[in-house]
Order: C-alpha cells, then sequence, then structure tokens
C-alpha cells in the first residue's frame, strides 16, 4: 500500500522518507539488524566480558568527566546486597534521579563489580525485558520512532497480509503464515518464535531469488544456427599453442566449445584464480569462432590489459585479422569501417567497444575479461551488437561451486581449479607496521638481482584526516631511499598515454620500482617483477590483495609479498594472517565472503533480482537448498493457479529490467 493510503503521522511520514521506505511493503519488510535479549541476569551468573541486564537500586549520584567532545557518566547502584560501579558513555544527561530509584542497566560485566552500560531505563524491568529489535537507522531517528511506525503500519494491515507462497510448500516445510512471520521478527514473544520467522522469511526471499534466476535463465536461451568450424584445424592450434592444457583446461574448452557449436546461445562464466590459464581457454574459443566464420570481440576492464592482449595474441591465429580498439587509438574511424564491414575477425578494446558507432558484420562471440568490472548494461549493449552471439565472462575472483551455481543460476558455470605446471608461487609475509625498515636488505637484494618491485598504495593524495600512506608522497620517499634505482608512480588521474607510457618503461626494465594504486591489480604481465608490498592492507579486501600479489606470480622465479598495516585490530589482523598462510583463490574467497559477506559479490548480481536481506547463501545453504528444488519445481507447474500467480507477480517486478 503507498504511503498516501496509510494512517501515518507527518513525522512518521518524515522517517519514511528519511528510511528510503515508499509504502507498506517496505516498512513491512525493514528488518532488524539484531536483537536484544533482555533477560534477567542475576548476578551469581555475571561473567567478565558477558552481557548482563538487571534493575538496581541508585546508590550515588551520577558525575560526569568531560574529555572533548566525549564524555564518561559513572555513579554506583545497589544490586542483589551487592554494591556495583556503572560507567555509561557518551550519555551525560541522567539528571532528576534521587537515592534510592530504581533504575535498569543494560551492558557489559568488566569484572571486580564494575559496569558498562550501552542503554539504561527508568522504566519498570517488567516493562523492558524480552527480546528488542534493533533497526538500521540514520542520525535524528530513534529506535523507539522506527518500533512505533512498524507497529502502526502492521496494525492498520494486519487483516490484510496473505500469502504469495504457494500453500503446498508452507506445509511441506512446516512453515508459519505470512502475517505470523511479519509478527514475530518484528515484535519476538520468544527465541522460538523469532527463530521460527525467520526461517519462513529466509526461505521465501530464496524461492523469489531462484525463481527470478529461473526466468532470467529461461528469457536467455533463445535459438541460434550452431556454429561448426574445423575440427582438425582447431586442434592443431590447441597442440601448437606452447604449453600442455591442465585437465581443468581441458574439460572448460571441451564445455565452451560445445556450447559453441550447440544451438543455443552461450552464457558461462569461466572462473579460475590467479594465474589459471582462463586467457588460453578464451583463445581457443576465439580460434572455434574464426574458424566458424564469425567475428569475436575481447573486452578488457582497462587499456593496459587490453593491449597486453594484443600484443600476446596478435598473429597467434596466423591469418585472422586483429585489432585493437581503444579510447586513444589514432585511427579508430577507420577501424571502427572495417569491423562494420567484416573485414576484422578478432576486436580487441576496453568500454569503447559499447559505443553506438561500433558496429558488427557477423559478430559470434563475446569474452568480457573481469567480468565484475563492467555493469550490466554494458555488457548487455556489447552483446547485443550480435543477437545470436555467444557469451563468455571471466573471473578471477574464483568462489566455491555450490556459491556459484546459486550467485550465477542464470548462467553455466566452468572452473578452472588447478594452476599450471611450473608456477612458483608467492611467500607472503604480515608486517604490523607501515613500514619497509625490516625488510629494507630483502628489497635491495631484489633490485640488485635485476629484478623489479611493485609498491602498492591505497590513496593517490594525501589526506589530513587519516594516516593512509598515498602513492605520490610514498614515490617522492622511495625514490630518495634508493637513488640508485629508477622510481615512477602510476594512478588513475593520469592520462592513459601516460600510464601506457610508463607500464611500457616498467615492462622493459627501464623503470625497476613501481609506486601504484591498484590500476595494476587485472591483468598486468611483467614477469620479472617478484616483489610486491602493499601499505595500509586492511583497507583491501582479501580476494583483491591476491589479485594484487598474482602479479609477482607470472615469471619463472618465486614471488614475495609484504602486507603492511599499522591496524592494531585483532579481526584486522586475523583476516591478513590467513592470506599470508594460504594461497588458493577458491579458499581465499570463502573466507572473505564468511567474514565481509556477500554484498560486493552479489551486488551487480542483485541488479533488479529479488533482495537478500535475511538470508545469506553461505550461512544458510540448507534453507538456499530447499528453496532452490521448489524454485524449479514450481516454474514448471504451469498449470496450478497459486504458482503461476507467484510467477507473475515476479515478472512484474524490477528484476525484468535486468533481462538480456
Amino acid at each position: 500500500m503507498e504511503l498516501a493510503k496509510l494512517k501515518l503521522t507527518a513525522k512518521r511520514k518524515t522517517i519514511c522518507d528519511k528510511l528510503g521506505l515508499k509504502d507498506s511493503d517496505d516498512i513491512l519488510s525493514y528488518y532488524p539488524f539484531r536483537y536484544e535479549n533482555y533477560q534477567v541476569t542475576p548476578i551469581c551468573d555475571f561473567i567478565e566480558g558477558g552481557n548482563v541486564f538487571f534493575e538496581a537500586e541508585l546508590l550515588t549520584y551520577p558525575s560526569t568527566f568531560r574529555y572533548g567532545r566525549k564524555s564518561r557518566t559513572s555513579f554506583k547502584v545497589l544490586y542483589e546486597d551487592e554494591e556495583l560501579s556503572v560507567s555509561i558513555f557518551n550519555r551525560p544527561w541522567l539528571k532528576g534521579l534521587d537515592i534510592g530509584d530504581k533504575i535498569v542497566i543494560a551492558g557489559k560485566y568488566d569484572g571486580n563489580h564494575k559496569i558498562t552500560a550501552n542503554q539504561y531505563y527508568l522504566k519498570s524491568i517488567e516493562e523492558i525485558k524480552g527480546i528488542i529489535p534493533v533497526y538500521p537507522s540514520v542520525a535524528g531517528i530513534g529506535q523507539h520512532e522506527i518500533r512505533k511506525l512498524i507497529e502502526s503500519v502492521y496494525g492498520q494491515l494486519t487483516a490484510s497480509l496473505e500469502d504469495d507462497l504457494p500453500l503446498e510448500y508452507i506445509q511441506r516445510h512446516r512453515l508459519v503464515d505470512y502475517r505470523t512471520a511479519i509478527s514475530n521478527i518484528h515484535f519476538p514473544k520468544s527465541e522460538m518464535l523469532l527463530k521460527m520467522a525467520l526461517a519462513r522469511l529466509k526461505y521465501e526471499e530464496f524461492v523469489r531469488f531462484y525463481l527470478a534466476m529461473e526466468l532470467i535463465r529461461d528469457e536467455k536461451v533463445k535459438a541460434k544456427k550452431g556454429k561448426s568450424f574445423d575440427e582438425r584445424k582447431l586442434s592443431s592450434f590447441i597442440d601448437n599453442i606452447g604449453f600442455p592444457l591442465t585437465d581443468d583446461q581441458k574439460k572448460a574448452t571441451r564445455e565452451i566449445l560445445a556450447d559453441i557449436k550447440s544451438s543455443r546461445i552461450m552464457y558461462r562464466l569461466l572462473q579460475g584464480d590467479v594465474g589459471s590459464g582462463k586467457t588460453a581457454v578464451a583463445m581457443i574459443a576465439f580460434y572455434a569462432n574464426y574458424l566458424a566464420g564469425y567475428q569475436g570481440a575481447f573486452m578488457a576492464p582497462t587499456e593496459i590489459l587490453a593491449k597486453q592482449h594484443y600484443e600476446s595474441i596478435n598473429g597467434l591465429f596466423g591469418d585472422c585479422r586483429i585489432v585493437l580498439l581503444t579510447g586513444s587509438s589514432k585511427n579508430s574511424d577507420n577501424l571502427k569501417k572495417e569491423i562494420a564491414d567484416g573485414n576484422v575477425d578478432l576486436v580487441i578494446g576496453t568500454h569503447s567497444l559499447f559505443q553506438d558507432d561500433v558496429s558488427f558484420k557477423k559478430l559470434g562471440l563475446v569474452v568480457a575479461d573481469e567480468q565484475q568490472r563492467f555493469g550490466v548494461k554494458q555488457r548487455r549493449k556489447l552483446k547485443n551488437k550480435g543477437p545470436d552471439a555467444d557469451f563468455l565472462m571471466m573471473s578471477a575472483t574464483p568462489i566455491p561451486r555450490t556459491l556459484a551455481s546459486s550467485i550465477y543460476g542464470d548462467m553455466d558455470v566452468s572452473t578452472i581449479e588447478v594452476l599450471p605446471a611450473g608456477r612458483k608461487g608467492c611467500d607472503t609475509y604480515l608486517i604490523k607496521e607501515n613500514s619497509l625498515r625490516s625488510f629494507l636488505d630483502a628489497i635491495r637484494k631484489t633490485l640488485k638481482e635485476g629484478q623489479q618491485i611493485y609498491i602498492i598504495g591505497a590513496a593517490i593524495d594525501h589526506n589530513d584526516n587519516t594516516n593512509i600512506k598515498d602513492v605520490r608522497e610514498l614515490s617522492q620517499a622511495i625514490g630518495q631511499l634508493l637513488k640508485e634505482y629508477k622510481v615512477e608512480c602510476l594512478h588513475g588521474r593520469l592520462s592513459d598515454e601516460e600510464k601506457e607510457t610508463i607500464m611500457a618503461r616498467f615492462h622493459a626494465n627501464e623503470v625497476q620500482v613501481l609506486v601504484s594504486t591498484t590500476v595494476v591489480e587485472v591483468g598486468v604481465n611483467v614477469p620479472n617483477a617478484t616483489m610486491m608490498i602493499i601499505y595500509d592492507a586492511d583497507r583491501f579486501g582479501l580476494s583483491q590483495l591476491h589479485q594484487l600479489r598474482g602479479r609477482v606470480q607470472r615469471g619463472n622465479l618465486k614471488g614475495s609479498c609484504y602486507l603492511l598495516t599499522a591496524s592494531k585490530d585483532k579481526d584486522v589482523i586475523a583476516r591478513l594472517a590467513f592470506l599470508a598462510n594460504c594461497n588458493d583463490g577458491f579458499e581465499i574467497s570463502k573466507y572473505d565472503l564468511k567474514t565481509r559477506g556477500p554484498g560486493d559479490l552479489l551486488g551487480y548480481r542483485q541488479s533488479g533480482l529479488p533482495p537478500l536481506v535475511l538470508g545469506n547463501l553461505l550461512n544458510d545453504e540448507k534453507i538456499s537448498k530447499a528453496a532452490r528444488a521448489d524454485a524449479h519445481e514450481i516454474i514448471g507447474r504451469t498449470d496450478d493457479f497459486e504458482c503461476q500467480n507467484l510467477i507473475a507477480k515476479l515478472k512484474a517486478a524490477a528484476f525484468k529490467k535486468y533481462i538480456d
């Protein structure tokens, strides 16, 4: 129901506006992100560091100590004949209290009869105790106001809340009905009722998610004319590629070639760890596409990587005409005309390939390298330049198979897990300071032996409000420290021509130390660079750090990576220590997802898809698996009114815009 039709005060309408709640569905699905379980804690159950909740008698008047904008208010209370010292921070307004008054305290027990309170109440404990929801909020909006808003809307709509899920599936999994679930997630009377509400709402989220995936997949599965090519020429090409394929590469190649030959348009993700040989598989696909008489488009996220691909591929296919098309291409008009006329067999480029004035005569295969760096609309725009073109996306941020099949449910997934033989790997060291001093000798030794070094910073400019090392100052400081070597600075604000020149000089070993932001994260290939130093490593996700250190695993020598951090946070140190001891991209991705959540990974996948607010693809595997099987079943029940009604509502929803 629209906000205008709800009976809301002007203040509550303002709250809705600030929280981005546009209708009753938004309000009722504005779920708590945690709960405070206020159950009275007897003093005999106090555990140091544990949560406590109790009602006590005030023994001393509160006194407040201020330091800057912060404050600490302290007082003493009597609870079960024990005197306790209570401190509460940044709450200096405890006024109007008299000795002997009752006060309810919620907080942590610090030991030695000391309490750090995070909340206090002047009501009776009977009015407060229970499971209290805590909602996401913004400045100026209190938890009480959000609770009252949801309570008001629920009260107005209780009688009209109905299930979208078919009754059969609710009964099959012994789920509570929607009305009960909404009541118990916002106003839980017990942990058991809350658990039942969460199970029901998570299941429904997953069903909608997987139904959307199924519907998108059905839309994408279109007929095309299968491509045929000379198998002997392709086999000869593979035999002469310069190295033997791993079993995983062979399997991925078979899957992709089967898609190319089939009468169904290919939508496939090729995922594999850094250096696993995804590009080699893509080249085989391009050659098969060329032999079939079609054009190909290879899309890279940066000009540096696009040019690198061009230089390594050009001439590999014999008479195949390959061109590089980027924003800085000087003869772009002539190239575009040749592409449109069909005189170019393979185009390698960046975002320039999306432009309206780039057209193909017979586009048969599109490959997007590091696909997560391109938006859905961008990928679709290139794909639509060839209505029957096969589409292959590549990612070096691998995720476990079970999770990949959930997130990429509308695509087929090929995975390369085993690295090619001969990879020397990388030794990673965690340095608990933002300084080179503890391994300066190793730096000088690496440079003296003729090898090169990447130094990564998290910022381009200095910021007085943070202690983050910026690459411009780092470059100057490193240049002074290593005066006998050439040091250059690379970052995203340089022109494409400047970046290309610096990278060319680094590739040619005219620059020995490259101080850079993460612009070198993807695909840059300088085999002679064997050391990477990452300042403020705590500012990056583990998968990104793993990608970065992949730059020093390109040659025949073993690489080394130094993770520098000034953070004292135990969780941060634990994350970085895990990376230092693990070189498996799949395990790193899994750990990163568990500690940081799948939000970033799901970001672009969720464009237009029903969101996962309560459900978690990693932690709710059992519910997710059941919901996925049921979604597949619901799609097939074309004569069931309840199933088709749910599908119709999904089709009318915003996810439709995602469909290619």
